[in-house]
């Protein structure tokens, strides 16, 4: 009995000191100024893309009417003038071409090339087509623009005129004709897996918010543990403190760190986009972002949180083994090398929509990169729940075994001063522990 009471002593001593280490950890997480501000700016970055229409139709006058903003577009629009060979075929083309460059004031001119060509540099009308039938033409502007694409709509449009006229000439009606060459195709498509170009973009976010948050805390982490080791901080903690409480305190608190900054940055992206809602309804992909289905939002939280358990406890650990802060950036450059590793895999499958190769199906089971792997073949492609399943079993798994050792390694890396980091070094220290 007094075994037991002794046991049940011991677990309550160890989760008041998880507690605290938890607390103490995420207000130091939650307080950093660096990532305060990096957060802010991002903030500030998707409040300035989700207003720019807003602010842009306030500033083009958005307020008018929707009647009044039209006739001022009309007064407004620049000048397109026509000069056609012959009244028929002058009257054809404005018929066509005012429907066509519906920003433009199309007028009919009769005036030569010179007087033409000085309307246009005096900036009196923006260009000019002189026709030479329905199938040739000379095209005239002040400065030609990369974005200028009057000639390519030109060129369709006068492309359907002359069809339309040679099938009146042959015997049709001109609507007939009309309706020969407007005849659309109709199609539907009946998606019997995934939508692929919807999930794509949820995918890509996913990947590239833990490749982030992962890098940013992951090295968070590993600075802070050897700030403590050099202070002789850690020392003075091991002592009061189990290391697992220690290692899975500090980590839990990055990891819980980590979401609320992805909250805040994705939660006011959401409230931005809501606000602005009425403004976006054209763009689809941005509206698509922001409809995720759930269950995918689901797996792409097991899967995050997984992931980053797993890279933060190697950290940890590895920060556990430096005795100087300049020696952190080469101590963790294998879990670096080896999640940036993890990332390039999943993006050249999703680049190149392999999501189902036998590199990914091998990735989506190992622990460093199956967080990104198997998350990309599910949203992307049909896997069964099994498959699903058996890779969030190995994660969680893994997740609890690598902090267990990581933990053993914080213990024993206190007392590693002046040693140089090596992997073997890493290995020896798990097994004394």
């Amino acid at each position: 009995m007094t075994e037991n009471k002794k046991q049940e002593a011991m677990k309550d001593s160890g989760m008041r000191q998880f507690g605290t280490i938890l607390n103490f950890e995420l207000k130091g997480c939650l307080l950093n100024k660096a990532n305060i501000i990096f957060t802010v700016i991002l903030i500030v970055i998707i409040a300035a893309v989700t207003f720019f229409p807003r602010i842009r139709q306030t500033i083009d006058g958005g307020g008018k009417s929707e009647k009044s903003s039209v006739e001022a577009s009309d007064s407004d629009a620049p000048i397109m003038l026509i000069h056609s060979d012959t009244p028929e075929n002058g009257q054809l083309i404005l018929e066509n071409f005012t429907a066509a460059f519906s920003n433009y004031r199309v007028m009919l001119t009769e005036q030569n090339m010179d007087e033409i060509q000085e309307q246009i540099l005096a900036e009196e009308a923006e260009c000019a087509f002189v026709m030479d039938g329905l199938t040739s033409y000379d095209y005239y502007v002040k400065d030609f623009s990369m974005q200028d694409n009057n000639t390519a709509i030109a060129d369709e449009l006068l492309g359907n005129v002359y069809s339309v006229s040679a099938m009146v000439r042959a015997g049709m009606t001109a609507q007939d004709a009309s309706a020969a060459l407007s005849a659309q195709v109709e199609h539907e498509i009946v998606n019997l897996g995934k939508d692929q170009v919807q999930n794509f973009f949820y995918t890509y976010i996913m990947i590239f918010a833990l490749y982030m948050v992962i890098l940013l805390y992951g090295q968070m982490i590993a600075t802070n543990v050897a700030m403590e080791k050099s202070s002789r901080a850690m020392e003075l903690l091991i002592t009061s403190a189990k290391p697992v409480s220690m290692m899975f305190g500090k980590v839990i608190a990055s990891c819980l760190a980590g979401f609320v900054q992805l909250i805040a940055v994705f939660g006011s992206g959401l409230l931005f986009f809501r606000i602005n809602q009425e403004y976006w309804n054209d763009n689809q992909l941005i509206s698509s972002i922001f409809d995720m289905p759930v269950w995918l939002l689901v797996y792409m939280l097991i899967f995050f949180v997984l992931g980053f358990l797993i890279y933060a406890f190697l950290y940890g650990a590895i920060g556990s083994t430096v005795s100087k802060l300049e020696d952190i950036n080469s101590a963790v450059m294998p879990i670096t090398m080896l999640f940036i590793a993890a990332f390039f895999i999943t993006m050249m499958a999703l680049a190149n929509g392999t999501v189902d190769s036998v590199l990914m199906k091998i990735c989506s089971y190992v622990p460093f990169t199956s967080p990104m792997a198997m998350f990309t073949r599910l949203a992307m492609s049909t896997v069964s729940f099994y498959e699903i399943a058996a890779s969030i079993v190995i994660l969680i798994i893994s997740a609890i075994g690598i902090g267990v050792i990581s933990a053993k390694i914080y213990r024993v890396g206190v007392l590693l001063y002046g040693t140089k980091f090596k992997i073997r070094t890493l290995l020896d220290a798990a097994k004394k522990a």
